[in-house]
């Protein structure tokens, strides 16, 4: 069942290495499995106060596959990178069942 990365980047800390980041993640995505569904599009509060600032979701085969994406030697070094050169959140979430029904 697929599963859905979640990322809020709430602050950039070091532009140019979260550029670096940013250009180097993609392909350790791609080769996990993952595509991204949104990156970064903006986003227009409808209820509550969650208001994200940079908000990133990646498709994934499965939960398991989307940590098996993070705790990797391949994105270790990229974590690092996005964790000191920015403040961020990020959750896994399982995805439900398709069916033909909308």
């Amino acid at each position: 069942m697929a599963a859905y990365l979640i990322v809020n980047v709430a602050e950039i800390r070091d532009a140019d290495a979260y550029a670096r980041y940013r250009q180097e993640v993609s392909e350790t995505v791609r080769r996990a499995g993952g595509r991204y569904l949104v990156r970064g599009g903006e986003v227009s509060l409808l209820e509550g106060e969650w208001t994200p600032n940079r908000l990133i979701v990646v498709e994934f085969p499965s939960a398991d596959a989307a940590r098996a994406w993070w705790s990797s030697s391949e994105y270790a070094g990229l974590k690092e990178l996005r964790q000191v050169s920015t403040r961020s959140q990020m959750v896994v979430v399982e995805g439900i069942e398709r069916t033909d029904v909308p």
